[in-house]
């Protein structure tokens, strides 16, 4: 690949994004106690969660009217079992990159 090629992105759920009606949906964020695992805080931004027509929706709190992400349930099983399992990693990452995926 060159740098001006640029790879397919496929949205299976690009029918559901338009039509799913966040509106009324009840978002919910972890206990005011979360604290951030790597400083201890409480961190500014925190993920919101909704459960709405069968899907799972995740925001940002700090952006509520920003980017919305729809998840399956299977799809959503599927992140908490690797939560569960050790999959994501907050062992010392490099200063501002975030938490390490190891596979």
């Amino acid at each position: 690949m060159t740098g001006n090629d640029q790879v397919p992105v496929y949205d299976d759920k690009a029918e559901v994004r338009d039509t799913l009606d966040l509106s009324g949906a009840q978002w919910r964020r972890p206990d005011q106690g979360s604290a951030d695992p790597r400083s201890g805080t409480n961190a500014p931004g925190a993920i919101e969660v909704a459960f709405v027509e069968g899907y799972i929706a995740l925001r940002n709190s700090a952006d509520p009217d920003g980017a919305v992400l729809i998840y399956t349930p299977q799809e959503w099983d599927a992140f908490l079992d690797g939560v569960r399992n050790g999959e994501f990693s907050f062992d010392d990452p490099p200063a501002g990159s975030g938490p390490t995926v190891r596979r």
